[in-house]
């Protein structure tokens, strides 16, 4: 069947006085059939005539307050660090950029991103921030360096913030440097205990030398995925318990008295285990040092959000990695899905800040040293012609990050209205920003309830709409 393209009607219920400009709807689709990729709709004014008796209703209600939004984004990995600034010539860099950290000109304006301390499965080959000849130990970190993120991360890095002040950064290590492990090695194992107190210090130095070459840490986690030992790129397994110890008893003392602002999140795992960050912010010292929580995508689902915020609810959630991948190669099941789990369903669980995970891959979904051989960028940049290619994941974040701007608070919307599922924000400067996904196979007609204004609009079948006025 033939998609319709989208219509808009706007109906204004209440009267408006004539010297008063009549509320304008602006909407932007894309639909599961790639005929419209973020397209534009023509502005349609509000008006006194029409109906929309009998039509389910998306109420937006402003007086109805969650979170305020720190954004959207993806990770700048090694791969997708060293892809920008090797496979670009210098304009072509500027303006993949620009398109993905800046809002002017149709850009995302992605203002949240990840980076890597030390190498995971996608870097170029595996490598920690305090590596040692024969893996001897370095109590006083003489052999610390940032020489390997000065490379590639850190330059794109300050890059995005050139073009994108606003944008917040987020950093994770994917293990302790080897020397510090029961393995001597950065492929699986754990920390040992009498490296904890060194291991608090390295955070410090990492945070503060990264701060003097232009690199903020805005957030912490101590550990990706601490419940999983890969067995051929760097991990380590950390248990709740001893997280808990090392966050009150060594990092939180360290960061005192180093007087680091940065907050720390605990887990940066999946949605499958709400008792590991339960059992973390069960202890009062951690508890008392802790932001929040961050979580992944690929176990459990996200309703683990609301468990933990629910027992919590003074501690923040960040949602922080999910890949797309040729495991899902549809674009309209897998942009269907990435919207419904991450851009409504974590932001309506308490999400702040939204992560995809790499920013960039090549057309073979690499460079990779180890693990994922099939996971997708938001974007692909041949390797060959430097040649650009947005993915679903692209579009499916860019109907939030484009439009909700750092600051925006979420606001009151239903979950669901027949075979519609919503979120809504507020941006700062009084903007209403309502995205609508139609899981159905067919079009469907409903109605925008916002204070004493109506309007009407339809969408085509497994397409999402973002509605401003």
């Amino acid at each position: 069947m033939r998609l319709r393209l989208l219509s808009l009607t706007v109906v204004a219920m209440a009267a408006t006085s004539p010297t008063l400009a009549a509320p304008k709807l602006r909407a932007w689709v894309t639909t599961g059939d790639k005929s419209q990729l973020l397209n534009a709709q023509a502005p349609v004014s509000a008006s006194r005539a029409g109906a929309v008796a009998g039509l389910p209703v998306i109420t937006v209600d402003t007086n109805e307050r969650h979170q305020s939004m720190v954004g959207f984004g993806a990770a700048v990995t090694d791969s997708s660090a060293w892809l920008i600034q090797n496979k670009l010539n210098p304009a072509d860099r500027d303006s993949l950029l620009r398109e993905l950290f800046g809002r002017g000109q149709g850009g995302l304006g992605f203002s949240f991103t990840r980076v890597t301390i030390g190498a995971s499965d996608f870097s170029l080959d595996h490598y920690s921030l305090n590596d040692t000849p024969g893996g001897a130990p370095d109590p006083d970190l003489k052999h610390f360096s940032l020489a390997r993120p000065q490379q590639y991360v850190f330059p794109t890095v300050r890059a995005a913030l050139t073009i994108n002040p606003d944008l917040k950064v987020m950093a994770s290590p994917w293990s302790a440097p080897a020397w510090m492990k029961t393995t001597g090695s950065l492929v699986k194992g754990q920390l040992k205990p009498e490296a904890y107190p060194v291991y608090a210090r390295f955070f410090a130095r990492y945070i503060r030398e990264a701060a003097e070459v232009g690199v903020p840490t805005d957030y912490l986690s101590i550990q990706n995925e601490p419940d999983f030992e890969p067995d051929n790129y760097p991990g380590m397994r950390w248990p709740p318990q001893d997280r808990a110890r090392f966050f009150g008893e060594h990092l939180a003392p360290v960061f005192q008295r180093e007087k680091i602002k940065t907050r720390v999140l605990d887990w940066d795992h999946n949605w499958d285990q709400p008792q590991q960050p339960l059992t973390v912010l069960a202890d009062a010292k951690a508890r008392a040092f802790l932001t929040g929580v961050a979580w992944h995508c690929y176990a459990g689902d996200v309703s683990a959000q609301d468990k933990v915020r629910g027992a919590y609810p003074d501690k923040e959630v960040f949602f922080t990695e999910c890949s797309g991948g040729e495991w899902a190669p549809k674009f309209d099941d897998s942009f269907s899905w990435m919207v419904e789990q991450l851009i409504i369903g974590s932001t309506r669980g308490g999400a702040r800040g939204v992560l995809m995970w790499n920013l960039a891959l090549d057309e073979k979904f690499g460079p990779h040293a180890g693990g994922c051989g099939d996971c997708r960028g938001v974007v692909s940049i041949d390797s060959q012609t430097g040649a650009v290619t947005r993915t679903q994941e692209y579009y499916a974040f860019g109907h939030a990050s484009r439009f909700v701007k750092p600051g925006a608070v979420r606001i009151g919307s239903p979950a669901k209205v027949e075979g519609l599922r919503t979120v809504a924000f507020q941006n700062p400067d009084g903007q209403r920003v309502l995205i609508v996904l139609n899981v159905s196979t067919g079009p469907a007609d409903f109605a925008i309830a916002s204070a004493k204004t109506r309007f009407k609009a339809s969408l085509p079948a497994r397409s999402v709409g973002t509605f401003v006025w």
